[in-house]
């Protein structure tokens, strides 16, 4: 059992920068392929990054690559999504999630097992 708890959403300008966090309990976070994922108004959630359990492996959406960087410090049992040169289309409710899975590449909700509660990042045109 994981507990994840996303911080670092705000408001931006569009072009701007932010950096969200994903703190986890437990003392296996090390043990789960860890993403984010983004739920914009009336639209499904959509995968955004994913990273290995050891963080040597990522994952992007194809919308996301070259601006958004996933990491993860196993040490801090944290997980972070640091987003540059953000755009309208990037505002959404942005999720982190924890898989059992050992596959990086996983991009379905159905396949994390574990879930926060949302942080907002709006950003501005």
């Amino acid at each position: 059992q994981v507990q994840l708890v996303e911080s670092g959403g705000g408001l931006v300008q569009a072009g701007g920068s932010l950096r969200l966090s994903c703190a986890a309990s437990g003392r296996t976070f090390s043990s789960y392929v860890t993403g984010w994922f983004r739920q914009a108004p009336g639209k499904e959630r959509e995968f955004v990054a994913a990273i290995s359990r050891s963080g040597g492996s990522t994952s992007y959406a194809d919308s996301v690559k070259g601006r958004f960087t996933i990491s993860r410090d196993n040490a801090k049992n944290t997980v972070y999504l640091q987003m540059n040169s953000l755009k309208a289309e990037d505002t959404a409710v942005y999720y982190c999630a924890a898989a059992t899975s050992r596959y990086y590449t996983i991009t379905a909700p159905r396949e994390y097992d574990y879930w926060g509660q949302g942080t907002q990042v709006t950003a501005s045109s």
